[in-house]
């Protein structure tokens, strides 16, 4: 990846928090690196390097300052607009996927040989695999000593390591200090309960428009499966994770999300973590989207008055598409009463230890292609549709996960009975966290873009952020109808 160095350097010395995540400044003569937008005095430019990512730093012996904690920036908005191997690789790695499986299982994963993945990364980012990964288990772990009370050694296995040694050596390396120390100097601290319960702030790029991320969260509600507070603006949900199940709350605050976590099993934090700032699109660089959407005499307007609208992503692929099948051509509220209609029969009982009402887990495949038949209602064609959809999940005939690019998720599901390009187009939106998606078959998308005079066919002028337009213009529709 290449960096400016003068417009890097430009952006330390003005300390913009906009560039944070998307580089880090690496000093030679403290051997720390930070964030571009750290208090400390800004160094001479022959002290300093630029790297793209926390990892590469590690790699070249750089400890991480424990002042302006550059390992807990917002990541880079560049892994989330492209669908190229070091794009695909590193969303799979923030996703726990060497941890599971090791680098040999995400490079087979991706279609690649470990040796080539390595290369690729090394070469695109300046670290492979296996620094990246020892770069998340890094961040978890002081997460974790910073704002729990849990012993070290569970720290150590929650976070992905094999054993206390390689976490004590880890923390040394990254912090320059030992866990104890760290845990010491931290200023806010959380308390882990019994239950496995932790507290953790997810930061983001200003602006975020908070109101429409609530409308979204709040407009597909399932209950059983989600709750929405209107008075505190708490967004709770269950989901599915690799090592067992968890309940999430979480509230949009200025500049982070306070996500409480209640987990089955600790080693479920990180992929816990980059799901919901997938769901939240909290990776985006809003300044960039909206700089090249104001570009559009028609839209800008709405961009500078709803400035940072992000493109909710998922939290769960399976879930997302079985979701949008059973809402396709009924209203929000239609598709709500007919999911929590599911989930009620279909989905797994749960306990909820945040107390706010969350009672099940989404159905499975297996379970919606076994018994959907019994619990599903509407047209017999879009239930058959359905059911085959859920048995092609069932049976790893389809998979939907960040390995794929954009094309091939849509192909694989176009191919399958009942999926035509809308729910393609929208799933893959969702899934992939696309920025690029116009989704132009849309009637709320369309009727937004009449009110503006605004034709859909050339539009590519607003590449690669056409998802945002999607958002943009459903925006302005609602908002006209007064929702």
């Amino acid at each position: 990846m290449e960096l400016d160095f003068e417009r890097c350097y430009r952006a330390v010395s003005a300390r913009d928090t906009r560039y944070d995540g998307q580089f880090f400044t690496a000093v030679r003569t403290t051997g720390i690196y930070c964030r571009p937008s750290c208090p400390a005095v800004t160094p001479k430019p022959q002290n300093v390097s630029f790297v793209p990512t926390a990892a590469a730093a590690q790699q070249n012996g750089y400890r991480a300052c424990r002042r302006c904690q550059p390992d807990a920036t917002p990541g880079s908005p560049h892994w989330n607009i492209n669908s190229d191997l070091t794009s695909r690789a590193m969303r799979l790695i923030s996703d726990g996927a060497v941890e599971r499986g090791g680098v040999e299982s995400l490079a087979h994963t991706l279609g690649y040989s470990s040796r080539q993945l390595t290369r690729v990364l090394t070469a695109q980012i300046g670290a492979g695999p296996l620094a990246l990964a020892r770069a998340h288990r890094a961040h978890t772990a002081r997460t974790l000593i910073q704002t729990t009370t849990m012993s070290m050694s569970d720290i150590a296995f929650a976070s992905g390591f094999s054993s206390v040694r390689q976490f004590n050596d880890t923390v040394r390396a990254v912090f320059a200090v030992n866990p104890t120390t760290l845990r010491e100097e931290a200023t806010r601290k959380k308390t882990v309960s019994s239950s496995g319960t932790v507290t953790v702030r997810l930061p983001y790029r200003q602006p975020l428009d908070k109101a429409w991320l609530e409308w979204f969260l709040r407009g597909h509600v399932v209950p059983g499966l989600e709750t929405f507070d209107d008075e505190s603006g708490l967004y709770r949900r269950s989901l599915r994770l690799p090592h067992g199940h968890a309940v999430l709350g979480m509230r949009i605050e200025d500049g982070y999300v306070e996500t409480t976590m209640s987990l089955q099993d600790m080693r479920d934090l990180a992929p816990a973590v980059a799901r919901v700032r997938h769901l939240l699109d909290l990776d985006a660089d809003p300044v960039a989207v909206d700089s090249a959407l104001m570009q559009d005499a028609a839209l800008a307007p709405n961009v500078r008055a709803r400035p940072g609208i992000r493109a909710p992503g998922s939290i769960d692929g399976d879930e997302m598409l079985m979701r949008t099948m059973i809402g396709q051509q009924i209203s929000l509220r239609a598709a709500a009463t007919h999911t929590a209609r599911l989930v009620d029969a279909l989905g797994t009982p749960i306990d909820d230890p945040l107390g706010g009402g969350v009672t099940r887990l989404f159905p499975g495949a297996d379970a919606i292609a076994e018994r959907g038949h019994e619990v599903l209602a509407g047209p017999s064609a879009r239930v058959k549709a359905i059911i085959g959809v859920a048995d092609a999940l069932a049976s790893g005939k389809v998979v939907l996960h960040a390995a794929m690019t954009s094309e091939e998720l849509e192909e694989s599901l176009l191919a399958l009975k009942g999926i035509g390009p809308w729910t393609a187009r929208y799933v893959v939106m969702r899934t992939l966290a696309d920025p690029d998606v116009l989704l132009d078959t849309d009637l709320v998308v369309r009727q937004g873009a009449d009110r503006l005079g605004m034709p859909l066919t050339d539009s590519h002028r607003w590449a690669p952020w056409r998802s945002y337009v999607s958002m943009h213009l459903w925006n302005i529709e609602l908002e006209s109808r007064g929702i």
